[in-house]
């Protein structure tokens, strides 16, 4: 079949868009290649419709689970089959899924980055017939990108043990330098493609609003606008408040962070979707993976700390090409919380040091000890008694990993377990269970061994699919059981661990290099100063400063950003004066020209072009000598 009609057969459609088609060639032809699509441009089927052409599975590294499991459902859902490995399944589950890879004809094994180097899944992979290689989000490789993540830099062993398949790496953010450094972190070879889709987004208007009240503001232009919008804040606790102010003023809302238990977020999000609440309040924890096309509004409480961050997260308005809107809410005092988190992201190097010293009295580690130690970490308890604050805390310990001292992880899933405290035999005398909690016994009993021995490792999730219960359900009756000591049951947690990749070093002969910290400093400044530029800029279109920043020189303004449509002194709109002005002066830089040869020069309104010639006069930025006219 031609790559056209497994997309018409598949997904319907009828032709491709955009550079879809030449990425689709290009990695088909076993090019390793780059896509830059923004949000929305279609990115899944740059890899979906040739992996359906190619024999073999296609492995689909990313980190957003939400993600893998929508896309897995939509593959099956046509007829494809697709498996995904993530953090809470079981050790047995992860076999199953992995061996289904190798003798099930799959078509596609979505994973996280974290479980590349798991001695597992590399056992297994030499035996899967692999087509190609997809990373999602492939800007998490570069450290010079906004979201750099140390597990994508695994990606690469994995192109040792498979070397003949390409790969294709995926972004919808990215920098002309981090352009370069993602190709090579993943060993791009000779013959390699780039695509870059331009990142204008035509129906999308930016807005900055600037304001000391944005709460005021928020309710005036959610009362201002119809439609479904994301409301973005800086921290978890806001989001609570700003979904209960808009719910005091009339307004459907709701609101999602990490912090929340995967059933609550999936409620929510499920009610958000659905439009059942018109408002999503989120931290940036929410929307990757997320497909509603409708969204009219995205609207930020707070600066991000990038520009990159700024771009993708405005992007999820407006996917469905009408009319969108994102807005900035700026007040004066934003500019000092922004700088201030350059000094907690990279706090002294003196700290740093106090921090890695502090953490050897924390764990009792002696001189010399510690190289290949995991050690269960709390940060809260380390910060309450060394008396630090968790946020440099935090960034302290990731730079020491980045140093190569520690591996510091935030997010380390411990899956739930438990273990029957009766014999088999007296819990089969014991008659006096609800029907709800005889199923789940007797589905546990059926699903895993070993249970009257050690603890083994459950996933409610599964168990719920099995039984018929919610997650909340399974979890109570797992509770009432363990105060009866029938069983006991150890919920899922997610627990930070300190790993020593080094034995423990005297604080003074720690060496934290200039491309971990000062380069990396420098580049994290340069984003915030961009953000900052972006929120207080009056005369530049913000379309255009966005796709400057990312490489796209273009010659347009866009006539719809709260700066086009802002009105100059001279009366004409600030987008239109300043597209004219620049013309102006670009052809007076060639040569000089008489008043009626530049206004017929131009191909712009001849009354507009002339007003703005008398104030260019008037501001002495041009001359008239001769009846000529030069800068």
């Amino acid at each position: 079949m031609t790559y056209a009609e497994i997309l018409k057969q598949y997904w319907g459609y009828d032709g491709f868009r955009g550079i879809q088609e030449n990425i689709i060639e290009s990695i088909g032809n076993g090019h390793d290649t780059l896509g830059l699509m923004p949000t929305g441009g279609g990115k899944s089927i740059t890899f979906q419709v040739p992996a359906m052409a190619k024999e073999g599975i296609c492995l689909v590294i990313t980190p957003l689970i939400a993600l893998m499991k929508d896309q897995v459902r939509n593959l099956r859902d046509r007829g494809i089959k697709a498996l995904a490995v993530y953090s809470g399944m079981t050790r047995e589950e992860i076999i199953v899924a992995l061996e289904n890879c190798i003798f099930g004809d799959y078509k596609f094994l979505y994973i996280s980055p974290e479980r590349l180097d798991t001695e597992i899944f590399q056992t297994k992979l030499r035996s899967m017939k692999v087509s190609m290689i997809t990373v999602d989000e492939s800007h998490c490789i570069s450290q010079w990108g906004y979201d750099f993540r140390p597990a994508y830099l695994k990606i690469a062993d994995i192109r040792k043990l498979l070397p003949d398949v390409p790969v294709l790496a995926l972004t919808a953010t990215a920098t002309p330098e981090v352009v370069k450094d993602i190709q090579q972190k993943l060993a791009f070879k000779q013959g390699s493609n780039v695509f870059r889709m331009s990142f204008e987004r035509k129906n999308l208007a930016y807005i900055v609003r600037h304001t000391e009240n944005k709460r005021e503001e928020l309710l005036h232009i959610l009362n201002s606008v119809n439609g479904s919008a994301i409301v973005y804040t800086r921290n978890r606790k806001r989001t609570r408040e700003m979904a209960e102010l808009l719910v005091s003023n009339g307004i459907t809302a709701t609101f999602y962070h990490a912090g929340l238990n995967n059933d609550v977020k999936d409620i929510r999000q499920k009610s958000w979707l659905t439009e059942e609440s018109r408002v999503m309040v989120a931290t940036n924890a929410f929307g990757m993976g997320i497909d509603k096309p409708n969204v009219r509004m995205v609207i930020h409480m707070d600066l991000p700390d990038s520009p990159e961050a700024y771009f993708q997260e405005a992007g999820r308005a407006g996917r469905d090409g009408q009319k969108a809107y994102a807005v900035l809410l700026y007040a004066k005092s934003d500019k000092v919380s922004l700088k201030k988190r350059i000094s907690d992201t990279f706090p002294d190097k003196d700290y740093i040091r106090k921090v890695y010293e502090d953490l050897q009295f924390y764990f009792q580690m002696a001189m010399g000890d510690g190289l290949g130690c995991t050690l269960a970490f709390n940060l809260d308890e380390f910060c309450l008694n060394f008396k630090h604050f968790p946020v440099q805390a935090d960034s302290a310990l990731k730079i020491l990993t980045r140093a190569g001292y520690l591996e510091y992880t935030d997010e380390q899933d411990n899956a739930s377990r438990l273990i029957f405290t009766l014999r088999r035999d007296e819990l089969y005398k014991l008659q006096e269970y609800d029907s709800n909690t005889e199923k789940l016994l007797n589905t546990i009993l059926r699903s895993y061994t070993g249970l009257f021995t050690d603890y083994a490792y459950i996933n409610e999730e599964s168990l719920g699919i099995r039984t018929g219960l919610t997650r909340q359900q399974i979890y109570d009756i797992l509770v009432m059981l363990t105060k009866r000591r029938i069983l006991h049951y150890i919920p899922r947690k997610k627990t930070p661990y300190i790993i020593y990749t080094q034995e423990r070093q005297e604080k003074d002969r720690l060496y934290i290099g200039k491309e971990v910290y000062e380069d990396r400093k420098s580049s994290y400044s340069t984003r915030i100063q961009a953000m900052i530029e972006y929120a207080t800029a009056e005369e530049k279109c913000r379309s255009r400063m966005l796709l400057r920043y990312f490489g796209e020189k273009n010659e347009h303004n866009c006539g719809q950003c709260d700066v086009c449509l802002e009105k100059h002194s001279t009366g004409i709109r600030q987008g239109e004066f300043q597209e004219i002005k620049e013309t102006i002066l670009n052809l007076l830089k060639v040569r000089s020209y008489s008043s009626a040869e530049l206004v017929n020069a131009i191909p712009m309104e001849k009354e507009k072009t002339r007003e703005i010639v008398s104030f260019l006069l008037a501001e002495e930025i041009i001359q008239l000598n001769d009846g000529m006219l030069s800068i």
